[in-house]
């Protein structure tokens, strides 16, 4: 699933009979840092304790670290031992902060500051977020007293972090056991390379997946009600086109897994989520604002059941009941059928009605298996490539993408879909 904004989100909903239907470390040598010293007037101060810290972070030195913290912070402090914890058992590569604005309040001071950090060996660029801290001043010299409203969430703040290394993942989770988390690394690991088998080059061949403890943490992480992520087993982060606009501090890709909906999956409905989202990782430098929805989730859904045994029918339940004439009602509510279009961008919205919401990702998916099957598996990678180049990337030409790989034009293959679909659920 996708958010037209600058972070692009997808997501795999638990849909068919996999999912009992959808409604119902030590830090690396060469870690940098890259702190701008006065980043304006009056930010100098301010800006060495954060420079002095991440310093200690990247030397190991608990004690410097803890040193920009407030002493008499108790709370705020106990949870920063804990994220320097966190941190040290990541493989670092880069973690610096820059300070952006700055309100003083007489003797303290709220800060907006740049983070830019990096995982060595899985991120291909380096993540920028956004810190707002609020600072006192104690014995002439300004210390970290607490976080500040609307800084953004991460994963490591919210409890102890346990990290398990795969042959191709990296797995953080926080309030789950280690052998769960060794099993989503060993489902992470089957997923990378029958990924690379569909698309092979212009990606890590690594995944890093986040697993909060609740529905609750992970729309923290994710900045977004936690109704939003209802049925929703995973959501991939990251930017359309890899981040080259955004000059390489684009979000890096995470797999941010829905503890209730992907628990819920059996083992084959588990593999085909992070087969689903390992696509979107994969082809984050091929996706654009002008990549429909039903070609980016429906190639993901795609390599998700290429290798599954899973009847159509029972990985396209809406649809099929939809093309036997049972649902309720007959259309999507605006007069039009579920088969007379091609799903739209806003099927896919966050929040959607489940059933809605599900014959998105059924249409998208059988659009995309008929294009492999009737055209080439080559030939579905040429078109998803298209279709991220109309515009400059910016504004989406489906039609003209389509007729300059496939030789015809959107209604031509809004129709050969429609009797594709018709004949395989029918």
């Amino acid at each position: 699933m996708t958010k037209r904004r600058r972070s692009t989100r997808h997501g795999r909903a638990r849909g068919g009979t996999l999912a009992l239907a959808l409604a119902c470390a030590a830090v690396a040598g060469g870690l940098t840092g890259c702190g701008t010293g006065d980043g304006g007037a009056g930010h100098g101060p301010l800006q060495r304790v954060l420079d002095e810290q991440a310093a200690a972070l990247r030397a190991g030195d608990r004690s410097g670290y803890l040193a920009a913290v407030d002493p008499r912070a108790a709370a705020y402090r106990s949870g920063q031992e804990r994220v320097y914890r966190n941190l040290r058992s990541l493989p670092l590569a880069t973690w610096a902060y820059q300070v952006t604005d700055v309100a003083r309040h007489e003797e303290s001071a709220t800060v907006t500051a740049r983070l830019r950090y990096r995982i060595a060996g899985y991120d291909r660029v380096t993540t920028t977020d956004t810190e707002r801290l609020r600072f006192v001043r104690r014995d002439g010299g300004w210390r970290i007293a607490a976080e500040a409203a609307d800084s953004d969430t991460q994963l490591w703040e919210q409890g102890t972090m346990t990290v398990v290394r795969g042959a191709h993942s990296l797995v953080l989770g926080v309030g789950r056991d280690r052998s769960g988390l060794r099993r989503l690394a060993r489902a992470a690991d089957r997923a990378v390379p029958a990924v690379a088998r569909v698309w092979p080059g212009g990606w890590s061949r690594r995944t890093v997946l986040e697993a909060p403890s609740s529905v609750a943490d992970m729309a923290r992480l994710l900045g977004s009600p936690a109704s939003s992520y209802e049925g929703i087993a995973a959501v991939t982060t990251g930017e359309a086109g890899g981040g080259a606009a955004a000059g390489g501090s684009a979000p890096a890709d995470r797999i941010v897994i829905n503890p209730q909906a992907y628990g819920m999956l059996s083992d084959e409905g588990q593999q085909v989520v992070l087969t689903h989202e390992t696509t979107h990782v994969a082809t984050r430098h091929q996706t654009t604002r002008a990549t429909p929805m039903w070609l980016s989730e429906g190639i993901a859904d795609w390599a998700g059941y290429r290798a599954s045994k899973t009847a159509p029918r029972e990985a396209a339940p809406e649809l099929a009941r939809a093309v036997a004439g049972r649902r309720p009602g007959g259309d999507d509510g605006d007069g039009d059928g579920p088969l007379h279009r091609l799903p739209t961008d806003e099927d896919f919205a966050f929040g959607n009605d489940p059933a809605r919401l599900a014959r998105a990702y059924e249409g998208g998916w059988l659009a995309c298996r008929m294009v492999a099957q009737q055209w080439g598996q080559d030939t579905l990678v040429e078109l998803y490539e298209q279709a991220g180049r109309a515009g400059g990337g910016r504004s989406p030409d489906v039609d003209a993408a389509l007729r300059s790989v496939l030789g015809i034009g959107q209604a031509e293959f809004t129709a050969r879909w429609r009797s594709y679909v018709t004949e395989l659920l029918g």
